[in-house]
């Protein structure tokens, strides 16, 4: 299975840091947030990865690519372990790059991957999109696509509050977490949402969903939203929403970004007893 990864965004809701540099490139520590994007879908077994860019994004490309001049310092200077975590970087997945040449949404940023997909089904990750859990989600979506042979999104419990800024789904439990979808809505109003399971930024999708996205009008913001092609492909065959175990970061949000970065520091053992000090110290 292939990976698709659009990271083609202006990233306004980060500005100024986004200025100059990526969203996808804002770091947790220090790492990129996209390097956890695909890590997760390398632990998902998936290995050949397309990552949708736009203008200012030659960083992203930069970061998976191989570094002589870098490489060769550390190993003047002995710094063995930092040079084998950028050689990891490098050899992650096979990762191709296509730009985006209009922003006009996400479901025509998928679009763009067609000839690289052909006829296969392929994951789709969002790459603002980090999910902290024991399995990773894109694994447990290809699980349940193997169940049912047919598309899967991920969706989450949504506070009604915050309903309006998701693509959000109708439909019926068959099974433990997961739904037949019988609708999707884009961003709906809470009086208006069918329920509170909240689209996330992971999909396995069949490969009909490329002339689903091609049926598929302009719609809010004047953008070709996946959230309606889903529906156009609901139409035609039979989706499933799953609700995932993991806990879900949205890093085009300042605060879940604070949040997935204090959470990724309890994570790491070097950081964990400094950072549980700091914050008890903070409550008193």
């Amino acid at each position: 299975m292939k990976a698709v990864i659009p990271a083609a965004g202006l990233g306004t809701r980060f500005l100024p840091a986004t200025k100059a540099q990526p969203k996808e490139m804002l770091p947790l520590i220090d790492k990129p947030a996209i390097q956890f994007v695909i890590e997760e879908a390398v632990h998902s077994g998936i290995d050949d990865i397309l990552i949708i860019t736009g203008r200012g994004k030659r960083a992203i490309e930069d970061h998976f690519d191989k570094s002589f001049e870098l490489e060769e310092i550390l190993k003047e200077k002995d710094k063995k372990d930092l040079l084998k975590q950028i050689q990891e970087i490098t050899d992650l997945a096979d990762i191709h790059y296509i730009r985006q040449r209009e922003a006009t949404g996400l479901g025509n940023a998928i679009y763009y991957a067609k000839k690289h997909v052909g006829k296969e089904p392929f994951a789709v990750l969002l790459g603002d999109d980090i999910i902290f859990g024991r399995k990773p989600c894109t694994q447990q979506l290809i699980d349940i696509y193997d169940k049912y042979r047919s598309s899967v999104v991920a969706v989450n419990q949504i506070d009604m509050s915050m309903i309006q800024s998701y693509g959000v789904i109708k439909g019926r439990c068959v099974a433990d977490s997961i739904y037949a979808i019988d609708n999707l809505i884009e961003k709906p109003k809470p009086d208006d949402a069918p329920s509170n399971l909240g689209i996330i930024g992971r999909y396995v999708l069949t490969p009909e969903i490329f002339d689903a996205i091609k049926k598929t009008p302009k719609g809010k913001g004047g953008e070709i939203q996946l959230t309606d092609a889903l529906n156009t492909l609901n139409m035609e065959q039979i989706m499933y929403a799953y609700d995932f175990e993991g806990v879900r970061y949205d890093l085009g949000n300042k605060l879940e970004y604070v949040k997935a970065t204090i959470a990724y520091s309890l994570q790491r053992e070097e950081f964990r007893e400094d950072i549980l000090k700091y914050l008890k110290d903070i409550l008193k």
